[in-house]
């Protein structure tokens, strides 16, 4: 049943998210009052220095790192919140999440394999990566439908079996190139682990149009979303074309996703607990729920980061290591809880 509260869901989640936006910004190496980042900002948008930073130290510290760096952080939360919700919707499981078939797997064997292979990396510059590993998570999830097409469909059973398969066999090339490779297998594990979040505005920029297109047909699929949850049979019969549906959904969250992934690493559990917890408190209508798991995605993710960059400051903890100690106990709950009722 969903819970009534005083404010609505989205205002709320904007606050949140504002809160965890400023935080951001203002916490690091360089901390930055909350005073002082006001003041600097709101001089920056009149096109004056701040009396509070007359050198343009804080200044430049906010527009060439933490802003970019923030607003990465929070497309890839978004991103990979959203896809999460669609999937849960789509196999009609609040287990599922966007790695599900093997998104996480095929991009790290892809950006494993551009950054153990030197002349291309060299040649291509910082942007080989990315584009590796959003190459290798399309090529999985391409190779996953394949293997789990029947004639003209691909059951749900069927894909989530063979994303099992090709996720454990890319998982297995990946640790065969990173035990040849003696020179950037800890560049590869700082990827692995969720640490590759890339900074500056080019890498935002690359990303940017690759998770707003994928979001942006998510939230446009929450309807036929909300039919499929009485089942296949009687969403066709409500004029639900089934496999159309799970097409477009499969392909908008692999975008969505496999961007996320190819700027920031392999980050899990964010596609997981964010879409549970809105399910929760505010029901499983996915016109809402899918939209507002973005906005509590991006603040989980700010909130993660933070939490990465001060708990052993000066070392920063790859904010993927962050995700998993929350996440984790989170799934553990989510299991026992379905096996306890029908979830669904």
């Amino acid at each position: 049943m969903k819970k009534r509260h005083a404010l609505p869901p989205y205002l709320i989640l904007v606050a949140i998210l504002i809160a965890s936006a400023l935080l951001s910004v203002a916490v690091g190496s360089v901390s930055i009052p909350l005073n002082t980042l006001g003041d600097v900002i709101l001089s920056a948008l009149r096109g004056v220095t701040s009396t509070l930073d007359p050198n343009g130290v804080y200044l430049k510290i906010l527009s060439g790192l933490r802003l970019p760096h923030m607003l990465m952080l929070m497309f890839v939360g978004a991103a990979l919140a959203g896809s999460g919700g669609a999937y849960q919707g789509l196999f009609r499981n609040p287990l599922a999440d966007p790695f599900l078939i093997g998104i996480s797997s095929g991009a790290g064997l892809g950006a494993i394999t551009a950054m153990l292979i030197r002349s291309p990396y060299e040649t291509g510059g910082v942007m080989t990566v990315p584009l590796a590993a959003f190459a290798g998570g399309v090529i999985t999830v391409a190779v996953v439908t394949m293997l789990a097409r029947v004639g003209k469909t691909v059951p749900t059973t069927n894909l989530l079996l063979a994303g099992v398969a090709v996720s454990s066999f890319a998982s297995a090339l990946t640790s065969g190139l990173m035990i040849q490779s003696t020179g950037e297998v800890r560049r590869a594990l700082v990827w692995l682990m969720g640490g590759a979040m890339m900074t500056g505005w080019q890498p935002l920029l690359g990303v940017l149009p690759y998770i707003a297109l994928g979001l942006t047909g998510l939230v446009l699929i929450g309807h036929p979303l909300n039919v499929l949850q009485f089942g296949e049979e009687q969403a066709q019969q409500l004029g639900i074309r089934v496999q159309r549906v799970r097409w477009i959904t499969i392909l908008l969250a692999t975008l969505a996703t496999a961007a996320a992934v190819a700027f920031a690493g392999i980050i899990g559990f964010v596609g997981l607990v964010v879409p549970h917890i809105i399910r929760l408190v505010w029901g499983g209508d996915y016109r809402r729920l899918i939209p507002l798991s973005m906005l509590g995605g991006a603040s989980m993710l700010l909130l993660a980061d933070v939490a990465a960059r001060t708990v052993i400051a000066p070392q920063e903890v790859p904010v993927g290591i962050v995700t998993a100690l929350l996440g984790a106990p989170f799934f553990l709950w989510i299991l026992k809880r379905s096996k306890a009722q029908n979830y669904w």
